[in-house]
Parts: structure tokens; sequence; C-alpha cells
């Protein structure tokens, strides 16, 4: 990975690692309360509404390659449940742990200058320190997308909806249609028309006596 792009030290979800020194084994722990980034989830399925309060703690650790991250968030997240389409809520804690590395330093902690040619598919992975500021965002998005539900319920034995009608099933578990098979729907169709036409000739056959007893 390249280079962050200019970190912004007033945005909430940039910390800074100054204190730490670049002494390994130097540890610091924050905690911040911030606002829920736009789409911080899986979108529209189930996610941490934007400027829903996330509560933030960090452990920053100081090793000869960079600083390592490890920290949680809480929050609260919501959708809809995939069977019922109800309101789902749930008190979400995601973990999550990165290195973020020194730009001057290799994976064995030597510092090193970039030569014209180098090889950066190492790097394509790897999260840098920039000015030593890191940007929490991707990692949090990462870490609260992996903690999600892919298929949230409203609970776990959530009947759904009615197939035919769109009822929800949990409302009303006598809940039932007569089911007729398309195939006998057209044979009692039939058994119809006909017994209708029973029942013509017969009145015609009827008529037909009357007349006669009338002369």
């Amino acid at each position: 990975m390249a280079l962050n792009a200019r970190l912004d030290h007033r945005n909430p979800l940039v910390f800074d690692t100054h204190e730490l020194g670049r002494r390994p084994g130097a540890l610091q722990r924050l905690t911040r309360t911030v606002d829920a980034p736009r789409d911080l989830g899986l979108k529209d399925v189930i996610g941490v509404p934007q400027g829903t309060p996330v509560e933030l703690e960090l452990r920053l650790e100081s090793v000869m390659e960079g600083v390592l991250v490890t920290g949680t968030a809480r929050a609260r997240a919501e959708g809809e449940c995939v069977r019922c389409l109800e309101p789902v809520g749930l008190e979400l804690e995601a973990d999550f742990q990165e290195m973020f590395s020194y730009p001057d330093a290799d994976d064995r902690g030597r510092v090193h200058h970039a030569e014209p040619g180098d090889d950066a598919e190492d790097d394509e992975d790897r999260l840098f320190l920039e000015d030593g500021l890191f940007d929490l965002e991707p990692l949090l998005r990462d870490a609260v997308v992996l903690a999600l539900p892919m298929q949230p319920v409203c609970q776990e034995d959530c009947p759904g909806l009615c197939a035919e009608c769109g009822a929800r099933l949990a409302d009303d578990p006598d809940h039932h249609h007569n089911a007729v098979d398309i195939r006998w729907a057209a044979l009692q169709g039939l058994a119809d028309s006909l017994e209708d036409g029973d029942k013509d000739e017969m009145s015609g056959a009827e008529a037909g006596v009357d007349e006669k007893q009338e002369k």
C-alpha cells in the first residue's frame, strides 16, 4: 500500500504516535468516543448509523518496524431482519489489530532508503505512519464488517413472511392458506362446467315434459 494521503490530525479517527518516540517497548493506552462515519457496516443490510457514538479502546505499542495498534470498538448497529424485514438492533463489539510501519523501515526493523527499481510488491498490503500519524478508519471499517452478521434476524427461529400474502408469520402462528394444486384446480373447473351443462340439459328436458303435460 502506498503512503497514506495527507492526514489531518483534527480528524477524530486520526491518531498521533509521537509520544511513543520510536522507542521499542513504549506503550500508550487511549480511549476515545467518535461519531460513526458514513456507511459503517454492510450496506443495505446492517450497520452503525452515521453519527452514532463509537467507543474506542486502543493500545499503541512501539516496535522496531513501527507501531502495533490493538483495540476494540463498541457501538449499536441497526438493520432489518432478512426473513421478516422487521427492524433489528444489536450491541456491536469489534476487535482489531494492525501494524503501522515506519516508512523508512523494512520488515526486520532496519532503516533503509528505497532505490529506483526496488520491488514494491511487499508494501502493497502494508499500512504506514505518516509524520507519526495513522488513520484508524480503514481498520475500523474492516473490523465492523467482520463482526456483523451477514444475515441478521430478529430472532433465531423467525419464521419470516407468508409467501402468498406477505403476512408476518410470527404474529399469527396459525396463519395458512388452503393450497390447491393448479392441476386439480383445472380439473375442478372442467367438472364445474360439465355440471353446469348437465343442469342446463335437465332444465331443458323438464321444460319439454311440462309442455307435453299442458297439451
